[in-house]
């Protein structure tokens, strides 16, 4: 079998050279990065999405960490009754939440249950807004994370904006930006939408039913906001003048500060919702 022309062989990426580009588009050694990425707009990766953490981990060194929004594959919201409760005889077929086991929710794509299962990973306890950290500050970041209200104060959210943290959006939509959700519960705005269902934990011998309370993310929190508003925060906060555009990989990226974002967001909301 003849040799493949060299213009046959597909043009894979490095996690060097990924690395470099993390540094023109503004991330730092020591800096605390939240990302999101669609890994099919990054490009083909010799190691595929692992490729992907080796260059963040790579470029925030030792004393960086690495944050990814996990959630948690669970499929059951369908059986909740109006008041968010699993029928009887339903609660023995659904597998409790474990931090340790229960996989990355699907549509947030592959590279958050790449981050879930890396070795040293750690992953916070509150499921829906669970996260996984890597590097200097995983084990703070998901320490003692609240199971109600899991996107407020205390979240490995409030903790990025208090360590003057980064969000890099690698490919994702923009409307996918996590932090968000913590502005919504932040921002002074009535008529919030609150969700309550239950939710299995996994203890030691048996499942615990719990129900948790939470400002809803799976909608806009208000009535009012188109359903990609995350979108025009986002693009508007660029827009002024903030934040960071460029290409990782072949994904146009962006790269924004935490609370700088978190800021703008809040006041966005509390401009556009009357009081």
């Amino acid at each position: 079998m003849s040799r493949p022309d060299a213009a046959d062989v597909p043009p894979f990426l490095t996690a060097a050279g990924l690395a470099a580009d993390l540094e023109r588009l503004g991330v730092v050694a020591g800096d605390m990065v939240m990302v999101h990425a669609a890994m099919g707009r990054v490009g083909d990766l010799i190691g595929g999405p692992d490729t992907l953490i080796d260059a963040l981990l790579s470029v925030v060194g030792s004393a960086g960490t690495l944050i990814g929004y996990t959630d948690w594959n669970a499929r059951y919201e369908d059986l909740l009754d109006a008041d968010g409760r699993v029928p009887d005889a339903w609660r023995p077929h659904i597998p409790p939440f474990d931090p340790l086991s229960s996989r990355a929710i699907r549509h947030n794509g592959t590279l958050q249950e790449f981050l879930r299962t890396r070795p040293g990973a750690r992953r916070s306890a509150s499921p829906g807004p669970s996260v996984t950290a890597i590097g200097a500050r995983a084990d703070d970041v998901t320490a003692d994370h609240p199971i109600d209200y899991g996107y407020g104060p205390g979240s490995p959210l409030a903790k990025l904006v208090a360590a003057g943290g980064k969000v890099a959006m690698i490919g994702a939509p923009l409307d996918t930006m996590t932090l968000l959700h913590h502005a919504e519960h932040l921002a002074a705005i009535p008529g919030k939408r609150i969700r309550r269902y239950e939710v299995p934990f996994a203890t030691p011998g048996v499942t615990e039913w719990r129900m948790v309370e939470e400002f809803d993310t799976g909608d806009p929190v208000v009535d009012g906001l188109d359903e990609d508003y995350f979108a025009t925060i986002v693009e508007a906060f660029l827009a002024s003048g903030q934040g960071a555009r460029g290409m990782v990989g072949r994904a146009p990226s962006v790269l924004v500060d935490a609370a700088a974002i978190t800021e703008f967001a809040v006041r966005w909301l509390e401009a556009e919702v009357p009081g």
